[in-house]
């Protein structure tokens, strides 16, 4: 038993971290319709408060947040990551979020320590 707890102590929860992303993106943006002006200010409050939201699970990672947000309108977007690190440890997770008039995504990289 202590193990286990030991494990989920130093382990990237996925389900712990889009938690987390998926509060701070209702919280920022919710159902704000799209406006170009207010971009610049959603992606840095989003990753601002996933990083701070994610500090507090006093976990050793060091964090890496992106976020990009998308004007409903058509047009497609494609992306991929890829990382060389000990996936015994490490890990990642990306959000997808929407609401009427916006899609955002968020990706999240937990470094162990």
């Amino acid at each position: 038993m202590e193990d286990e707890q030991i494990a989920e102590e130093t382990t990237f929860v996925v389900e712990e971290v889009s938690g987390i992303v998926k509060e701070c993106l209702e919280a920022v943006i919710g159902r704000s319709c799209y406006e170009h002006k207010r971009v610049g200010q959603w992606t840095s409050s989003v990753m601002e408060q996933s990083l701070n939201q994610l500090s507090k699970l006093s976990k050793p990672f060091k964090y890496i947040v992106t976020c990009v947000i998308l004007q409903k309108n058509g047009a497609g977007l494609q992306s991929a990551s890829s990382c060389f690190w000990d996936s015994t440890t490490d890990g990642s997770c990306t959000v997808r979020w929407e609401n009427k008039s916006l899609y955002c995504v968020v990706s999240v990289f937990g470094l162990a320590i």
